[in-house]
């Protein structure tokens, strides 16, 4: 573990059973110089190009000047904070790919940074395992976030503008709308399971009973027609395939 202010424990170690993530660029945004030099340790020895940011101002700026597969965010920071830096950054590039590293250890700040658009929220203090695991998984969906369309049976998504068409014109999603609907139609024709959706639209685990993901299954519903998704009762959901 890392404590908040930064410090490694001898449990994070990074040997033999480290993770292997995908190349690419990341960009970490976060004021604490410790926690920055670990987290990037770590992401070099995955083989991640790693530029770093030591205000919001600076990260925004970066992030919009250049293309980063990932960008990792801290909340709590002087000036412009974490927050402000996610939404002015989504609202330029809605598909940029936001991981959240923040002391901020409550459900609200989780779930106020997921809804504004971030993929992932981790708190610190954290284990870099679990951070590199996190990292491989945003890395590969970024990488699929090159497809500006996805199509199934009667249904088209706009990737990069977050709208749906069944064939009447266009239908804007809300962000976890569009999280889940976008899962499902990289999956065209499989059934894809409740937990699956919860770890990839909203990032941390929720109590299994949780009904979050029938929610946002039944609002797309109501968008875009009943017989959109289908369920399949006790495995998950699926949107047919072309």
């Amino acid at each position: 573990m890392v404590t908040a202010r930064g410090t490694p424990l001898a449990s994070t170690a990074h040997g033999a059973n480290r993770v292997t993530a995908p190349a690419g660029r990341v960009l970490m945004i976060d004021d604490e110089p410790r926690i920055v030099n670990f987290v990037r340790r770590g992401l070099e020895a995955e083989g991640l190009e790693v530029d770093e940011a030591s205000s919001g101002q600076e990260g925004l700026d970066l992030a919009l000047g250049r293309r980063y597969d990932l960008v990792i965010l801290d909340l709590v920071m002087p000036g412009l904070d974490g927050n402000q830096v996610l939404r002015r950054l989504l609202e330029r590039r809605p598909e940029q790919q936001v991981l959240v590293l923040s002391a901020l250890n409550d459900t609200a700040s989780k779930v106020r940074s997921l809804e504004r658009g971030a993929e992932d929220y981790i708190a610190k203090p954290f284990s870099l395992q679990e951070l590199l695991a996190r990292v491989e998984v945003r890395l590969r969906n970024a990488q699929r976030t090159h497809e500006t369309q996805l199509h199934s049976r009667g249904l088209s998504l706009d990737v990069i503008h977050r709208r749906a068409d069944t064939g009447t014109g266009p239908v804007p999603l809300a962000d976890r709308e569009f999280l889940v609907l976008r899962e499902l139609m990289r999956d065209a024709g499989r059934t894809v399971s409740k937990e699956r959706l919860l770890s990839s639209v909203w990032g941390y685990h929720f109590d299994p009973e949780s009904n979050v993901v029938d929610v946002y299954v039944r609002r797309l519903r109501a968008k875009l027609g009943a017989a959109t998704i289908v369920t399949e009762r006790g495995v998950g959901y699926r949107v047919e395939a072309s």
